[in-house]
């Protein structure tokens, strides 16, 4: 997989998982930097020295989570999350645009996505709210 889908050796000093403490499941970290491109009003945020998780519950209103417990909520961001939102219009793909439903009518959409993944053009650890490579989540075909 593509240099920008793996995530920050920097955070890696942290267990790379841990539980929601609002869900109770477990979750895969994400790079502070992830979050510092999608909560509105970043040079407020004040993040710690330590892990943070992205949880992809739809049913959960926590977005990420810290190793202390802090969450940061759906409403503090000015993203939609749409993994965690899937409508029609939501994205599956943040590098490039591309929603869930043109995901679906569109199978070349997804061939497309993998080659600009090879090609390194994407930019998955910034954009995408996960901090990781969406192609995992597009729907099957």
């Amino acid at each position: 997989m593509s240099k920008c889908c793996s995530g920050s050796s920097s955070d890696r000093a942290f267990p790379n998982k841990h539980r929601c403490p609002t869900n109770g499941k477990i979750y895969t970290s994400v790079p502070s930097s992830t979050i510092k491109h999608h909560i509105k009003a970043p040079w407020r945020w004040e993040g710690k020295s330590q892990a943070y998780y992205f949880c992809d519950d739809p049913e959960c209103d926590v977005v990420y989570f810290g190793l202390d417990n802090s969450v940061i909520e759906r409403s503090a961001l000015r993203t939609t999350v749409g993994i965690k939102e899937r409508t029609d219009h939501s994205l599956v793909c943040y590098c490039f645009g591309i929603t869930w439903k043109e995901a679906r009518d569109n199978l070349e959409a997804k061939d497309f996505v993998m080659d600009e993944t090879e090609k390194q053009t994407c930019a998955c650890s910034s954009r995408n709210p996960s901090g990781r490579c969406c192609l995992k989540d597009f729907p099957r075909s």
